[in-house]
């Protein structure tokens, strides 16, 4: 497949700019497909999730916790510069985007600020073709916590605030290391999540943090020649045990989000329970451990909406973005959600 094969005609104010008032209160897709590959789709609230899963089925969720990732600074010639963490590789090393007139040369110095009037030099050293590496004078999550912003998607107009700061994080986080939320997580509260328990519904966790190259566009035509990024994952080993008991009894397995879904196919693959990993799934792509995803809507031409197109057929989910489109779903990260179901014997 072809990369245009991946485009669609989003009106922009069907992104969502902000969060609702509960995080229950999203709009949920149920996309359902039969023998023929024709989505059958149910207009839902996502609370409607107590009703579409099933005792003895297993949600995994990612527990990853989003860091204050963008850095504001300027370089040693006084021109202004942006650091955009892509990924933490080491207690004081870094591979980040750097937004700036002249990209800072190898070697060179970048003075970090924040509002308090404090500074600290970050050295640019290396690059892979992609992203910079860069080190600290200190400990990295020590001066993000200091020095960093909430590092929002680009398609949200406005500055972090304090709404932000508690709804850009899902209930379940603990693990430091994002700068992009695992946005399925997000429709879930405590309240939730304690009904699931009381219906039988397992939970479990894996982490994957993700990284600022989940929104880089794919700009080759031909799929087989994108370079997937890499991101961070670990899956404990009562999560495996989890998924061998469900499967064992009969239960679904059901990724909330994409990233548990990289995290799960990514160790189904490699047999490596963490690591880094840039799995890159297209259609055609044979899954070995998710039954069932629930996800958000995701950006045209991107490797997740290739991802989710891998799981339930292109032809299923064009259908569902137009249907959402039309009924005037909310998209991407503070958007609406689909809930996604792989047949016994369905085409896909």
């Amino acid at each position: 497949m072809q990369l245009s094969d991946f485009n669609y005609e989003l009106p922009p104010d069907l992104i969502a700019q902000h969060p609702l008032a509960n995080r229950t209160d999203s709009r949920l897709l149920e996309v359902m497909a039969d023998g023929m590959n024709h989505a059958h789709l149910v207009d839902r609230q996502f609370k409607d999730i107590l009703s579409l899963v099933k005792p003895g089925d297993l949600l995994v969720f990612n527990d990853t916790k989003v860091i204050p990732a963008r850095l504001h600074g300027k370089k040693e010639t006084g021109g202004i510069v942006e650091l955009l963490i892509e990924r933490i590789s080491g207690e004081k090393q870094a591979w980040v985007q750097i937004r700036a007139s002249k990209v800072p040369k190898t070697g060179s110095i970048v003075y970090i600020h924040n509002e308090a009037g404090e500074t600290f030099p970050v050295e640019r050293t290396g690059y892979d073709g992609r992203f910079y590496e860069v080190r600290f004078p200190e400990n990295v999550f020590s001066l993000l916590e200091r020095f960093g912003e909430l590092p929002l998607p680009p398609y949200i107009e406005h500055q972090p605030d304090g709404e932000d700061a508690q709804r850009y994080q899902t209930v379940v986080a603990k693990n430091p290391g994002a700068v992009a939320a695992p946005t399925a997580g997000l429709h879930f509260d405590e309240t939730i999540l304690q009904e699931l328990k009381i219906l039988g519904v397992q939970q479990a966790a894996v982490t994957l943090h993700v990284g600022a190259g989940t929104f880089t566009p794919v700009r080759e035509e031909d799929l087989s020649k994108h370079k997937m990024h890499y991101e961070w994952y670990s899956i404990p080993e009562e999560t495996l045990q989890a998924i061998e008991a469900t499967k064992q009894k009969g239960g679904r397995v059901i990724a909330v989000g994409t990233t548990s879904l990289r995290a799960l196919e990514s160790f189904a693959a490699s047999g490596q329970s963490s690591g880094e990993t840039n799995l890159f799934i297209t259609p055609g792509y044979q899954f070995k451990t998710v039954d069932c995803l629930l996800t958000n809507f995701h950006l045209p031409k991107s490797t997740l909406l290739m991802l989710v197109g891998a799981f339930a057929g292109m032809d299923n989910i064009r259908a569902a973005y137009q249907h959402a489109i039309h009924q005037k779903y909310r998209f991407f990260s503070y958007g609406d959600a689909m809930f996604l179901c792989r047949l016994e014997n369905t085409k896909i």
